[in-house]
């Protein structure tokens, strides 16, 4: 190459270099947010859903993007966030949606329904059967972005001092059970209270409340449950796979740049993926260290199965009538569960039973 040619190419190269560095400078600033979550730290899965999901976006960013994180009551109480997120007091939350069916019922569809979908069909509507496209208007509407982050799996039905073996047995009864699911069982003679997690403990010590869901094994024996109650009920008809979401404040997240939106994107899929991991990891020891410890295994009976099914139908044709964003919302989901059982029956219900039934007998 001629000398000329040689400083021609080099100058060329320079100034690409010198046009390509401050773009991508510019793509990875340097930023600093907080993230309140409605878990206190002794729910290490889920706090620490959150502390992961953190320590990915920096270990990708090399420390550009730091994350604090903040438990439940530390900035806002644990039903606090998303108020906290939309107003701009913090950049972004872990929380579940149905925590905030109050301030629209459509909220409970991004977390759980009762009789809705499992934690693998509530990942597939989200994330591919349209779900997240129809709540994303709903988060928008409140000043936020919704990534899901994390499925707890089919959850329990919670502690009760007493045997509930009727209908009703439910009359009167104070349950603490969180978010949309109060406004069903209630129709059968419950009288729901949403109490946020750090407080349940006391609130069933002191008999404010006299029986308490909360979610499954691990988390509930780390909370102390059964050293008040001892009749441990499932299924949690009102939770089959109730998943969390980051919520993130809309200005804020149309800040980033496409870069650091997809960072975030795919460190809270990663970090949700860890959630439903451990908890399949950790509630078949918990549960045999419970009923090791006296814990009394119940079934909610048939009785019970139908009356709350029904019930929930009935508040469903109700809020569908009177809110049609729910009613969009609710009939995509409807429509996919009807088609997945569909399919579930054939493969993964018949290889399961299969499963259940062989190891039983071993």
């Amino acid at each position: 190459m001629k000398r000329r040619d040689f400083l021609r190419a080099a100058g060329a190269g320079l100034a690409a270099s010198a046009i390509a560095a401050p773009a991508i400078a510019q793509t990875t600033p340097a930023l600093k947010w907080r993230l309140t979550a409605s878990w206190p730290k002794s729910l290490d899965t889920l706090f620490g859903a959150c502390e992961d999901f953190s320590k990915r976006v920096a270990e990708i960013t090399d420390n550009k993007f730091q994350i604090q994180v903040f438990a439940a009551g530390e900035i806002v109480p644990g039903l606090q966030v998303l108020d906290a997120v939309q107003n701009g007091t913090v950049e972004m939350g872990n929380t579940a949606g149905y925590y905030y069916w109050g301030k629209d019922p459509s909220f409970a569809l991004a977390t759980a329904i009762p009789f809705g979908l499992n934690a693998r069909q509530q990942d597939s509507w989200q994330l591919r059967g349209g779900g997240m496209e129809l709540l994303d208007t709903l988060f928008a509407d409140f000043g936020c972005y919704g990534l899901p982050m994390g499925n707890t799996g089919a959850q329990m039905g919670g502690w009760f001092r007493k045997e509930i073996n009727t209908v009703a047995d439910l009359n009167g009864l104070k349950f603490r059970i969180g978010g949309f699911a109060g406004n069903v069982i209630k129709r059968l003679g419950v009288v729901p209270q949403q109490v946020a997690p750090g407080d349940i403990y006391a609130a069933l010590e002191k008999g404010t409340i006299d029986a308490v869901e909360w979610i499954g094994p691990y988390d509930d024996e780390r909370l102390g449950f059964h050293k008040i109650a001892k009749y441990y009920y499932y299924p949690g008809w009102w939770e089959g796979g109730a998943a969390g979401h980051l919520l993130i404040n809309r200005g804020k997240w149309d800040s980033l740049s496409k870069t650091y939106q997809a960072i975030v994107t795919a460190s809270a899929r990663e970090a949700g993926l860890r959630v439903t991991a451990k908890y399949d990891l950790v509630n078949p020891p918990a549960m045999k260290r419970l009923i090791a410890a006296g814990v009394q295994l119940r079934a909610f009976s048939p009785e019970i199965m139908d009356a709350s099914f029904k019930a929930a139908n009935e508040t469903y044709a109700e809020l569908a009538n009177a809110n049609p964003r729910f009613k969009k919302i609710f009939d995509s989901l409807m429509a996919f569960r009807q088609d997945s059982y569909s399919w579930w029956q054939v493969a993964e219900l018949s290889f399961d039973l299969f499963q259940v039934k062989t190891l039983g007998r071993s």
